[in-house]
């Protein structure tokens, strides 16, 4: 009888192996997962996303019959599987589309939003100064950031992609943003904008009507759903956590292609994740709580990349705007088989730029 591994197995073993796994040609991702989803008890495993593997060594007979070997770097070590998942490369997911890009005011989250250059999504609307204060909207630093510097970038809605102009739709400007790193690994992908004026905001996100607060932990399995400003209304499982992964921004920021650390990886039926979903914030399938924010996905929208909506609260120091009282929920319990948060240490090491702010800036509808 085989043993099942446990996740902290998988997680220790992920967390010595990610270097050299993510280095080997045509891998995009390794994380914990199930080893089987339909079928939890048969316990963790080793996920790594990686394109269809191809044969090695000399050609044989018959090959169209076979199945391409498995790499040995790939094979079972200290007890715990290897599950490969056929993906294409993972992308920032930034303009184009057809959902949700209308003009609205005031603006609530699951619309698009962006710069003269481009669309993404608004996410959240966040405040940092309690209940009653300052409203922000939460997004990603490639939809809210001129090329990942601290220059003045006007925030329009609809974005750039969506016909969005300035001054006419302009609704704010850059606050803060988390430098994305060329060399270091990444964590997130996020920045804040601050609106001409508080009424520009409203504390709702689309379709679901209000957001209570955000779960400072889930686990693999968990079903999500949110609405993003390309694939509008869609649902989710979480496939796996504590996942790094390499993502290509291209001529962003000439960045290129960039390592992320601890992140997940939320499957859907359909696409989840395409571009101009980028800022979009997925929610328990029950309570409409915040949970993860979504950067990034596979090239046919299958799979979002995304990170805990927890840690963009503790970086920021902000939480969900609402009527109210705003609640901040455990979630789900469990070292290893549910996310955990990063060391105040790292955290401080994430600390938020400050945009340079436009002198002449003044209120418009």
């Amino acid at each position: 009888m085989i043993a099942l591994a446990s996740f902290r197995q998988a997680y220790l073993l992920k967390k010595r192996i990610a270097g050299s796994i993510l280095k080997q040609q045509g891998i995009h991702g390794i994380g914990v997962g199930l080893r089987d989803p339909k079928h939890p008890k048969k316990g963790a495993a080793i996920i790594v996303y990686a394109d269809a593997l191809a044969t090695t060594g000399r050609t044989r007979k018959n090959k169209k019959n076979r199945r391409p070997p498995v790499p040995r770097y790939l094979k079972s070590r200290s007890g715990v599987p290897f599950r490969v998942v056929r993906s294409a490369r993972f992308c920032k997911k930034g303009t184009n589309g057809s959902s949700f890009t209308r003009r609205i005011r005031p603006v609530i989250a699951g619309y698009s939003v962006g710069t003269p250059e481009g669309s993404g999504t608004a996410g959240l609307i966040v405040s940092n100064d309690g209940c009653g204060g300052s409203r922000l909207i939460l997004s990603n630093n490639h939809v809210l950031v001129d090329n990942n510097t601290r220059r003045y970038s006007p925030t329009i809605q609809p974005g750039g992609a969506d016909g969005g102009t300035v001054p006419r739709d302009q609704i704010g400007q850059l606050d803060r943003f988390v430098r994305l790193s060329k060399r270091k690994a990444n964590y997130l992908d996020a920045a804040t904008s601050k609106p001409l004026r508080r009424s520009l905001l409203k504390p709702a996100y689309a379709v679901f009507g209000t957001v209570p607060g955000y779960v400072k932990a889930y686990k693999i399995g968990d079903r999500f759903k949110k609405v993003g400003r390309t694939t509008g209304v869609v649902t989710g499982t979480v496939e796996s956590i504590h996942t790094d992964v390499q993502v290509d921004y291209g001529g962003y920021g000439n960045l290129g292609t960039i390592t992320f650390k601890d992140q997940s990886i939320i499957r859907g039926r359909r696409p989840v994740s395409l571009e101009g979903d980028s800022g979009s914030v997925w929610l328990t399938r029950k309570g409409n709580y915040a949970a993860a924010v979504n950067f990034a996905g596979s090239d046919n929208g299958m799979l979002s990349i995304a990170y805990p909506v927890d840690l963009f609260m503790r970086v920021f120091g902000t939480h969900v705007a609402k009527p109210g009282t705003h609640r901040v929920r455990r979630g789900a319990t469990g070292k290893y088989a549910c996310i955990h948060p990063l060391s105040p240490k790292l955290i401080s090491r994430l600390r938020p730029i400050k945009a340079v702010p436009h002198k002449s800036i003044r209120s418009r509808d």
